[in-house]
């Protein structure tokens, strides 16, 4: 019985062609500049990872390299 008073479905617009794909040849400014961005994100990696002295397990340095401090050796 719903059926009856339901309002009818409109159609669907017609399917569109997908874009084209950008073309995958990069020009070299194009290649010089990812390669410039590349290496600015590495130099501010390295500066980060050297503020850095413990490892994932604490801190890595032998007896020998402990050195005094104001409590006696480590």
């Amino acid at each position: 019985m719903g059926s009856i008073f339901k309002p009818k479905t409109p159609a669907l617009p017609p399917v569109q062609a997908p874009p084209e794909p950008p073309s995958s040849e990069l020009s070299d400014k194009e290649k010089a500049q990812i390669k410039k961005d590349r290496d600015a994100v590495e130099r501010r990696r390295k500066g980060r990872r050297s503020t850095i002295l413990t490892g994932p397990l604490g801190i890595q340095e032998d007896q020998e390299d402990a050195t005094d401090t104001l409590l006696g050796k480590n």
